[in-house]
């Protein structure tokens, strides 16, 4: 069976693509993200109930998160970024080699894997892309699940690479605030966004002069992403003119902004920026500025 193109992958790819590119015999790694921000056992329970062939688990709270108070972290708040070495050593561990297509997925909307996405990125291995419409499209397509652990790959020779994407600290986000080198864009429900109400932290409101697009608004009611045509015309809408790579985005924890920069990827608006932080790492400092409204 011919290869689909073009590879590699780096953005999304479609069931079709991922099961041509498996029978092809070209190297795959896939990784189900499934997770649950109120209940941190639930991802991996969802995991063993049924993945996809081969897929091994990424738990956001444990792997693509750092909580270990001794170790380099590159955010604060309440799910913490690893330093880019720890990124790619652990890719590296779990089977990554230089020329191996990764492919990520959840159960969720795409609210946990574009995590993954964006950190194998930050590391520097471009070949990484997002399973469009994730479990719920494989298994529509006639996919078959497996149950329980997979067999771990051999470790692999991936080694850090130059970042492919941009990090943006708490200090660099307050320096450029209301400056229009930076538009910052919040990715949680508007009712949190607004300060009505805050289930996760303890300061509600948002940055102050943040736009709020929820990251959900990016899916179509198929779950899967929105043709790149109507996202560009969506966010252009939205951005009215700002440059995409003034764009900083964020959230609670810096995993629900994610998909918000992939969508903005796939419209053809490049080179926006995360704030891994988020909201949990700045309402922590009662000397930073909040917005209700």
């Amino acid at each position: 069976m011919p290869l689909p193109q073009p590879l590699p992958f780096t953005t999304l790819i479609q069931v079709s693509e991922l099961q041509a590119l498996q029978a092809s015999g070209a190297p795959v790694l896939v990784m189900d993200c499934s997770f649950d921000l109120t209940d941190l056992q639930a991802g991996r329970a969802q995991y063993l109930s049924g993945h996809l062939p081969g897929a091994q688990f990424a738990d956001v709270h444990h792997d693509l998160s750092c909580h270990d108070a001794h170790a380099e972290t590159a955010s604060g708040g309440r799910h913490p970024l690893p330093a880019r070495a720890q990124v790619a050593a652990w890719l590296a561990q779990r089977g990554l080699n230089p020329d191996t297509q990764l492919v990520v997925y959840d159960r969720q909307g795409c609210n946990f894997c574009a995590r993954l996405w964006w950190m194998a990125q930050w590391a520097g291995h471009a070949a990484v892309a997002v399973l469009d419409g994730g479990l719920q499209a494989w298994c529509q397509a006639g996919g078959k699940l497996e149950t329980g652990e997979a067999p771990t790959p051999a470790p692999g020779h991936f080694q850090l690479q130059a970042p492919l994407r941009t990090l943006r600290s708490s200090a660099e986000v307050l320096a450029a605030l209301g400056q229009p080198q930076q538009t910052l864009i919040d990715a949680r429900a508007p009712a949190r966004f607004r300060g009505e109400t805050e289930p996760l932290d303890p300061v509600a409101g948002h940055i102050p002069g943040a736009l709020n697009r929820p990251f959900s608004s990016n899916i179509a009611l198929d779950g899967r992403f929105k043709p790149a045509t109507l996202l560009q015309a969506e966010w252009q809408e939205l951005l009215h003119e700002r440059a995409p790579a003034s764009v900083v985005h964020y959230c609670g924890s810096g995993v629900s902004a994610l998909p918000n920069l992939l969508a903005m990827e796939i419209a053809g608006l490049g080179g926006s920026a995360l704030f891994a932080g988020s909201w949990s790492e700045w309402c922590a400092d009662a000397t930073r500025p909040v917005e209700r409204g």
